[in-house]
């Protein structure tokens, strides 16, 4: 068997723009993947072309031999746009090569370790979270700043986010987990007083503390000595990337991203280096559809897996496979079909390109300071 073709598709998702690739073979069978990339979808489906170059005529079952190409023959290593290149074209090397064994991925990697997969998903108030407890989800996510859209003033958001959790945690009740993206905004100082507000409110864990690209910062929030678990991880690729977070043990929770932390053989690597460690691992994942069937094959087989973030705001997610994932309660079940579980209907991709006109205006608000100077989305 022998890669003929690569191909990338754009597609309008609802909230954001999913990027996929088919790798097609000259025996018929094909492998979906997924690299979305916020605001750089143009730039992953060129990368995608410019490194499936060095697999063009390969056989794509030889997966950890292709990936160590793409990952080794570029010279330009690691990041964003790349490292999402890689991921798509890594799910669907492990799709096509299930579909060649007849076996789910998560069959070809060391079997489930568990029978469903826990997730979670996103509410910002109080409508969000009761409906999300009626669809039976025992936990979600909400963000940790909350005053001002356009405008921040710091002084307030330790209060703020106070109140905001503690009517959550009222309205939930003691069993359902409650998480805090901070999406790197606080300095540390900050990010304290945040964790400090909510330390009795039962937090399951608080997300990104403080910008991901100095772990001397974080250093300090982990000092502080909280009973909150922290979380960290979603911008940070490859396992170089986690080498020392996990080595220091900053944080008690990581969270790669399955579209742009090097795929499915990438995240497993990731995984083991943190089970050493005793950390979770709980994937981040607001993508689309391929990259959430490729993520619950990953957690049904890693032993440290903690929960896995799913969107359920795009309509589209599920409109664009032939056969949806399904959720009960919270709990994905676990794909019996060979590969990653799900096919992709091109029609439904083509009948919703790529929105030029809402590109830039799309996911992430400006977000300024009360002096007007530009703050951290």
């Amino acid at each position: 068997m022998k890669i003929t073709d690569v191909k990338t598709f754009l597609m309008e998702g609802g909230r954001r723009q999913w990027v996929f690739v088919k790798i097609e073979t000259d025996e018929g069978i094909h492998g979906w993947g997924e690299g979305t990339l916020e605001r750089h979808e143009r730039a992953v489906a060129q990368a995608i072309h410019d490194v499936s170059i060095r697999i063009d005529g390969r056989d794509p079952t030889q997966v950890e031999r292709l990936w160590q190409s793409l990952y080794r023959h570029g010279f330009w290593k690691g990041g964003p746009v790349i490292g999402s290149a890689i991921s798509a074209l890594d799910q669907a090397l492990w799709d096509i090569t299930g579909k060649v064994y007849g076996q789910p991925v998560y069959k070809l990697i060391g079997g489930q370790v568990r029978d469903r997969v826990r997730a979670y998903t996103h509410a910002q108030d109080l409508t969000g979270v009761r409906g999300l407890v009626d669809e039976g989800f025992s936990a979600f996510k909400t963000g940790g700043w909350v005053v001002g859209d356009d405008e921040v003033n710091e002084n307030r958001i330790p209060e703020a986010l106070r109140e905001k959790i503690g009517v959550m945690r009222r309205e939930v009740g003691p069993d359902v987990d409650i998480m805090i993206d901070n999406h790197g905004r606080s300095r540390p100082a900050l990010a304290i007083k945040q964790i400090a507000a909510i330390e009795d409110l039962n937090v399951k864990f608080f997300e990104e503390p403080v910008p991901p690209e100095n772990l001397d910062s974080l250093q300090l929030v982990r000092n502080a000595g909280f009973h909150t678990e922290l979380a960290t991880g979603e911008r940070l690729y490859f396992r170089w990337g986690y080498k020392d977070l996990i080595a220091r043990r900053l944080v008690d929770v990581i969270q790669p991203d399955i579209c742009h932390g090097g795929g499915i053989s990438e995240l497993r690597r990731i995984a083991a280096a943190a089970e050493t460690e005793h950390i979770l691992v709980a994937p981040h994942n607001p993508n689309g559809p391929v990259a959430c069937a490729a993520s619950v094959q990953l957690c049904a087989a890693i032993p440290n897996f903690m929960i896995l973030e799913t969107a359920r705001d795009m309509p589209w997610h599920d409109d664009v496979q032939k056969k949806p994932l399904k959720i009960t309660d919270g709990f994905y079940e676990l794909p019996t079909e060979p590969g990653l579980g799900i096919d992709l209907d091109e029609d439904v991709i083509a009948s919703r390109p790529f929105n030029e006109d809402t590109h830039d205006r799309r996911y992430v608000p400006s977000v300024n300071a009360e002096d007007g100077s530009p703050a951290d989305v």
